[in-house]
């Protein structure tokens, strides 16, 4: 019997331009024209001046581990416990909620305020997911 596949996020016309990035092995982020303001999740406004002036920009792919939880139980399809369930704080600024890749799923590989960096993992011919990875070097 084959193996339950993870949920598949579902672009919506908002959001394509985050899952075309991912694809590409870019991840992209949003920048208000109007007060530069950069945010994520993506929206077609600025959610601190609510601007529709935004723009979209490559992101360095950086950040730092915000916080996480380490899940024991096999509660969702496609994972294999323990893993990781993390916030991440990019370099840019935002926060984003991910996976750890890369390290032991232990809190002493995983510390607080470690360097990560983005990889990405193709869920299938469509959508790529960014996970993070402990930084290189």
């Amino acid at each position: 019997m084959a193996e339950p596949m993870r949920a598949r996020p579902k672009p919506t016309p908002e959001t394509q331009h985050f899952w075309d990035g991912t694809k590409a092995g870019e991840l992209r982020l949003q920048r208000c024209d109007s007060c530069a303001h950069v945010y994520f999740p993506p929206r077609p406004f600025c959610p601190s001046c609510a601007s529709r002036k935004v723009s979209i920009f490559k992101a360095s792919g950086k950040g730092t581990l915000y916080s996480y939880v380490i899940n024991h139980r096999p509660a969702a399809p496609g994972f294999t416990p323990p893993y990781a369930i993390a916030v991440v704080a990019l370099e840019e600024g935002p926060r984003m909620m991910s996976n750890i890749t890369g390290c032991p799923q232990t809190p002493v590989a995983l510390e607080l305020d470690m360097p990560l960096e983005v990889t990405f993992e193709p869920l299938d011919a469509q959508i790529t997911l960014p996970l993070f990875r402990p930084a290189k070097g």
